[in-house]
């Protein structure tokens, strides 16, 4: 059996994962030995973290790269995401370092991805997301399909994959939160074929992520991406 999953890794060394980190440690390491039963080219981008995040993923001989200061989500999947370009990724997964994403449902992203650009997850609705996230979510899929004409189940799960290509095309400039908004909004605009997937709901911190504000601005920003960019 270790044999055969060694074999079928090897066959995906054109698939990078991405993970941005920030304040992780406890965390982090777990990720990182699921995700390595899976793939090996694995990409921990430490976004300016006050404890041992880097120190920790460093620990399981992945990648790791670090910014000196905290630049936010958006920043640290770019930095991520563009490195992986350059060391010739065909396909790249991004997903959480919090636990909260399954590293287990990786070949379901891949397996989804071989006929589409993109390949959004998103999380079954049940009691353990917090109220404000599903009305925030639900706002934000309604402003995208009026807007992007996108009908979609999560807008905000973080869980994704695409091919070099799409990125090329969704490659967002949003540091914070709103590059998941952006990546879609670039995916209505540039007409690319995408598809989503159904992953396990985890809040390990239900008052982690998007906050009321961050939605508000990115309603804001999606107003802004459709009419005057």
């Amino acid at each position: 059996m270790k044999k055969k999953t060694k074999q079928m890794k090897q066959e995906k060394d054109d698939v990078f994962v991405v993970i941005p980190a920030h304040n992780e440690e406890s965390s982090i390491r777990e990720v990182v030995k699921k995700t390595k039963n899976f793939l090996n080219n694995i990409v921990v981008v430490d976004d300016g973290s006050k404890d041992k995040t880097a120190e920790e993923a460093g620990k399981e001989n992945i990648t790791v790269l670090k910014h000196i200061i905290n630049l936010g989500k958006g920043a640290a999947l770019k930095t991520g995401c563009d490195y992986a370009i350059k060391k010739g990724a065909k396909r790249i997964i991004v997903l959480d370092a919090d636990l909260q994403h399954d590293p287990s449902e990786i070949p379901n992203f891949l397996s989804a991805l071989e006929k589409v650009d993109v390949v959004l997850g998103y999380r079954k609705l049940n009691k353990n997301m917090p109220m404000v996230l599903k009305i925030g979510n639900l706002v934000i899929n309604e402003t995208i399909k009026l807007l992007y004409g996108l009908r979609l189940h999560d807008t905000q799960c973080g869980y994704r994959a695409f091919t070099s290509a799409a990125y090329k095309k969704i490659r967002w400039n949003a540091s914070d939160y709103s590059m998941e908004s952006e990546m879609i909004a670039n995916i209505g605009k540039r007409n690319l074929k995408y598809k989503e997937i159904p992953i396990e709901t985890i809040y390990t911190d239900k008052y982690k992520g998007t906050t009321i504000i961050d939605g508000i601005k990115i309603v804001l920003n999606l107003i802004w991406w459709r009419f005057f960019q």
